[in-house]
């Protein structure tokens, strides 16, 4: 149950990111939106983080919700923010989703 909170928190994480680069290309109230949803997804995450440390080692939850935050961030900018996907780009990405998996799996 604590790798699914763990995930989810990575999910959130990919949140925080979307509105904070959705914020940057707003100004007035709709800045304000983004900003208010970037300090919900932040907290949600980080709590989220928290909880799924109380039964897994913290190395390891810290590497997953930050590469699956990073996975996640990284096709939102492809597909959202229309960012190059390139070869290399997609390739790192794949090694890294292949490491959080062998985490998981090296994890008591």
């Amino acid at each position: 149950m604590n790798w699914i909170i763990l995930i989810i928190a990575g999910l959130f994480e990919v949140g925080f990111a979307t509105c904070l680069g959705k914020a940057k290309e707003t100004t007035g109230n709709t800045a304000i939106l983004w900003w208010l949803g970037f300090f919900a997804c932040l907290s949600i995450s980080m709590f989220l983080l928290y909880k799924a440390t109380l039964t897994l080692p913290i190395g390891t939850a810290y590497a997953v919700w930050t590469g699956v935050g990073a996975v996640g961030t990284v096709l939102v900018g492809i597909i959202v923010f229309k960012e190059p996907a390139v070869f290399w780009r997609l390739f790192f990405l794949v090694t890294l989703i292949a490491s959080i998996i062998g985490l998981k799996f090296v994890s008591n």
